[in-house]
């Protein structure tokens, strides 16, 4: 039979509801994995003070089900964060920025003691840089950084129809070879313009949850 990948997804997300401590606030990133994790979370009768949200739109979501939210600047530090990928390799580092949340998804992140990442086994890759680099770009730089892209051999389409919860936009950058993720990372944020890219690589995740068709696999960043 054929999988699920939906399925897939919906079992690692309700397996990260684990790893969330009672009376706490907590950070909740952005996207389809995500979505399940706050169903799972509404539904778990899980006593948590509130979230900090990587998104206005998991904001909206974590509000329909009645869960506080909480402004970043209102805490020192999250116990865990709960957020999807892109892509991740065996270091744990990621591609993420499909949803366009990149740059907060980056804030969360640095403020959370264990990042969670939750995803299907489809995510898990051996080298980064099968799907496209979103990089977030203030509106007069991306002609700017699009020819910096090109220079390093990457291919870089605007975002069409898309503007950040920044009021920025985003450049899904085809074509890169991404060999040294830490560096690249370091590389791309210093360019003008750049708000940030869309690898974690200096802040992998701690705990991966792999959905795959025989259960969940929780994995430990070496």
């Amino acid at each position: 039979m054929p999988i699920d990948t939906q399925q897939l997804k919906q079992a690692a997300a309700e397996a990260a509801l684990a790893f969330v401590p009672d009376g706490t606030v907590i950070g909740v990133g952005t996207g389809t994995t995500v979505a399940f994790f706050i169903a799972a979370l509404a539904r778990s009768g899980k006593r948590i003070k509130g979230a900090v949200a990587s998104s206005e739109a998991s904001a909206a979501s974590l509000r329909k089900t009645g869960i506080a939210l909480c402004d970043a600047n209102s805490v020192e530090k999250l116990p865990v964060y709960i957020d999807g990928a892109d892509e991740i390799d065996a270091q744990f580092q990621m591609i993420k920025g499909g949803g366009g949340a990149l740059t907060r998804e980056k804030i969360v992140a640095a403020l959370s003691d264990t990042f969670v990442c939750i995803a299907d086994e489809s995510k898990l890759v051996d080298t980064l840089g099968r799907c496209p680099l979103p990089i977030e770009v203030i509106p007069m730089a991306a002609a700017y950084v699009a020819r910096q892209m090109a220079a390093r051999g990457g291919r870089a389409l605007v975002r069409e129809g898309f503007t950040t919860d920044n009021g920025n936009v985003i450049l899904d950058v085809h074509d890169l070879r991404i060999t040294n993720p830490v560096e690249l990372e370091r590389e791309l944020n210093q360019i003008a313009g750049v708000v940030t890219c869309g690898l974690f690589a200096h802040r992998p995740a701690d705990v991966l949850l792999l959905g795959r068709p025989s259960g969940v696999e929780t994995r430990r960043r070496p």
